[in-house]
């Protein structure tokens, strides 16, 4: 079916056999934009182009996903009516590309796992219901991250080391993760976790999926007891942030090639820090301070986003 749809719209809009603009028109300072879904028709993309006026200047299909490359003055409602299409959709006013190698850094609970961690364990403790009010109020942004997280932390006391491992035996990975990290893989990139959450879940998946780098909270554990205190430095908005650059400077990547994901109101400042700085499934406040924002398409849809800018350089030579 998509490769139908593909057909369908370089047909239609005059792309020659590779979905690129086929008579070669110079490129104006007006913005370009991608649409894609895992169910994109050529009825939907000559909608959208029609509503807003917008020239095709390409469609390709990358793993799961068909992807059209538009050109418009896009208002900023764009992806308001692209999402009551259930698509999504993203200015392309970043630079980094699939092929040249880059450093990707993730946020863990709920981008990378369909869960928040301190919410199952504390489940287990008996203090669930507790906790999840605290963590939704700051992921929402209404608390001080630090002081929350020490909240959250403290409900845990004389909790038995036995339920941390019970959760870190069944983490759900989110759709899409498992692929889009082989193929970043593939091309050399550089992967990192930077969480809130807590480093016996996060250098779990580090090792089980083959990362280069992970940071994130620490419990203190007594004689196989939490404590419900913290070790070391916390992890909050700030220091994701930080990490982004040092790893940056560390491995040497351009910054044109720093890509960030996250889901929560203390991922802002790291997602502002990169050159594509991605809200995956996020809450309302970081959808609408993020730069791209991703609602509908799974974790793979990165590597459609990267693409992108491939394509659209072709477009332009």
């Amino acid at each position: 079916m998509q490769l139908q749809q593909l057909k369908q719209i370089t047909q239609h809009y005059h792309l020659n056999e590779n979905g690129i603009l086929a008579e070669k028109m110079p490129f104006s300072e007006i913005p370009c934009a991608l649409l894609y879904g895992q169910a994109l028709t050529f009825t939907q993309v000559t909608d959208f182009a029609h509503n807003f006026s917008a020239r095709v200047l390409g469609a390709f299909i990358e793993g799961d996903y068909l992807a059209v490359i538009l050109q418009a003055d896009f208002p900023l409602n764009a992806r308001l009516v692209a999402n009551e299409m259930s698509l999504d959709f993203a200015f392309l006013n970043y630079q980094a590309q699939l092929s040249q190698k880059g450093l990707l850094l993730m946020d863990m609970d709920s981008t990378m796992i369909q869960m928040e961690c301190i919410d199952e364990i504390a489940k287990l403790a008996g203090t669930g219901e507790e906790v999840s009010a605290i963590t939704a109020s700051a992921m929402r942004g209404e608390l001080d991250f630090e002081q929350s997280l020490r909240r959250r932390v403290g409900t845990l006391k004389n909790a038995p080391e036995s339920i941390l491992q019970q959760v870190r035996a069944h983490l759900p990975l989110m759709p899409g993760l498992e692929k889009m990290l082989k193929t970043l893989q593939q091309y050399g990139w550089k992967i990192a976790i930077a969480s809130g959450g807590f480093d016996y879940f996060a250098d779990f998946l580090k090792e089980k999926l083959q990362l280069d780098f992970a940071v994130a909270n620490q419990f203190q554990i007594e004689n196989g007891r939490l404590t419900g205190n913290l070790f070391g430095a916390i992890v909050d908005s700030q220091f994701k942030a930080q990490t982004l650059q040092a790893l940056q400077e560390k491995w040497q990547i351009p910054a044109t090639q720093t890509v960030a994901i996250g889901d929560g109101a203390n991922d802002l400042p790291m997602l502002a820090l990169a050159n594509l700085g991605a809200a995956f499934h996020a809450k309302p406040k970081v959808q609408q301070k993020a730069q791209v924002v991703v609602n509908f398409a799974d974790l793979s849809a990165l590597v459609c986003l990267l693409r992108a800018t491939e394509k659209l350089q072709q477009y332009q030579q």
